[in-house]
């Protein structure tokens, strides 16, 4: 990439420019132009170059106005020349980032300052080119795919993993525009993203465009032809659904969040697959995490009809009914504000046989003593709803948990008296250093 058409006495010089030759002689300078460009300047010294920097970029800004004023169809040539000349530019290693388990429990995504890369004044118009060139009317896709290849668009995704947040938004655009014009590479660019996805969930956790390439996902599954075909379903269950489970599901749970919503609305049938998914990763002793499942799940819920509510109803609830007593009281709160939802409370009360003894004694305690008051009132709201539905299962429910609540409080009575039991023989014996001996009519109540 470092050799670039540098002129005899070995001095960057800039070629005419595309108005000052005749129209028969603009193809060769579009040649040379692009030739010039391959010659990759360093940036990590501002004051290297400069010279040479500033007749690159002019050069690179006039094939981009070249690129989208062009009247003729490209040749094989240019095409060969366009991509030799952005994969000299673009197609770069970055630095490995340290993997070691040890290193990525202390890796917080959110709390590193946006990276810049120094190059990119150079790589922008690059990029812009790559898009000019690619949404141009005069770039022939069947002859285009022998350049813009499997390789080239493998290199493209490489690039996702750039620290640097505006060229993820020039790769997903420039990404999508592909995927739209090369037909022929659909499955091939599904299947790589997919291997990126089971890389990140699997062993790395660490990459920096899972949400560039989940948002062209969301535009793609948008687009699914009904009924889904069977490597889609495939899809949704091995690597949108594990995509739950990093620790850093925060930075792109929104663009995964509309992907599953998307599979579910296309088909209503998922909704159990999708709700039991949810259920798997659940999030155990992250608050933030856990709020960010509840409004999925309100999403999901949103496009979920009987049958399959019905499907996964005692499984979901038992764990709602865990976020109803959680005690922080924003988990709580929102899980109370599935309430609120008029279609997932009509889901509720259509089954509140089955609902209202699984989370009864959920509600029965908030109102008793959960700390915070917004979560008592939000819980006294849905024991109204309940007992307006169906008083004589509201009252069953009351009397079984009283009656359970008896029960629990002699069994702790009895444990308690055991102890005591235990500790007096203890105390008898104390003095002398003679082992206690636990007599059998103590055993079976200690057991017990």
């Amino acid at each position: 990439s470092q050799a670039g058409p540098i002129s005899a006495s070995g001095v960057y010089e800039a070629l005419p420019s595309f108005r000052d030759v005749p129209s028969s002689e603009k193809q060769n300078l579009f040649l040379k132009k692009l030739s010039l460009c391959y010659v990759v300047f360093d940036f990590s010294d501002p004051s290297k170059n400069l010279r040479e920097k500033e007749i690159k970029r002019q050069t690179l800004l006039e094939l981009v106005d070249y690129i989208s004023s062009v009247s003729s169809k490209f040749n094989e040539v240019a095409m060969q020349e366009v991509t030799r000349m952005v994969a000299a530019n673009l197609f770069r290693t970055f630095p490995s980032p340290n993997h070691d388990s040890k290193i990525l429990e202390m890796y917080d995504m959110e709390d590193e300052e946006p990276a810049m890369d120094p190059a990119w004044p150079h790589l922008q118009i690059v990029y812009e080119l790559l898009l000019r060139f690619v949404v141009s009317p005069e770039t022939d896709a069947k002859l285009a795919k022998r350049y813009v290849d499997h390789p080239f668009v493998l290199k493209l995704l490489d690039l996702f993993d750039s620290d640097d947040q505006r060229e993820r938004e020039y790769l997903k655009t420039i990404l999508h525009r592909i995927y739209g014009k090369f037909m022929v590479h659909r499955p091939f660019i599904r299947k790589a993203i997919n291997n990126i996805f089971y890389r990140f969930i699997f062993e790395t956790e660490k990459h920096n465009g899972i949400a560039e390439l989940l948002e062209i996902l969301g535009s793609i599954i948008n687009g699914f032809a009904l009924p889904l075909k069977e490597e889609h379903k495939l899809f949704l269950v091995r690597a949108l659904i594990p995509l739950h489970k990093p620790k850093c599901v925060s930075m792109y749970h929104q663009q995964l969040s509309y992907c599953i919503t998307q599979f579910v609305e296309k088909d209503f049938k998922l909704a159990d697959t999708v709700i039991r998914g949810l259920l798997k990763y659940w999030p155990v002793t992250n608050s933030s995490k856990e709020v960010m499942f509840l409004g999925e799940l309100e999403e999901v819920l949103e496009a979920t009809q009987t049958a399959e509510f019905q499907r996964c109803m005692v499984p979901l609830f038992r764990q709602i009914g865990r976020c109803l007593n959680s005690l922080h009281f924003q988990v709580a709160e929102r899980a109370l504000f599935l309430w609120n939802n008029d279609h997932i409370r009509n889901l509720i009360t259509q089954n509140r046989t089955v609902i209202l003894p699984i989370i009864f004694p959920a509600l029965e305690r908030n109102t008793r003593g959960h700390w915070n008051p917004a979560v008592q009132s939000l819980t006294l709201n849905v024991r109204k709803i309940f007992s307006d539905a169906d008083q004589a299962i509201f009252d069953e429910c009351l009397a079984r948990y009283q009656e359970d609540e008896a029960k629990q409080k002699e069994l702790q009575e009895k444990r308690e008296l055991t102890w005591k039991r235990l500790e007096d023989v203890a105390a008898s014996k104390v003095v002398s250093n003679e082992a206690v001996m636990v007599s059998k009519s103590i055993s079976p109540i200690a057991i017990d």
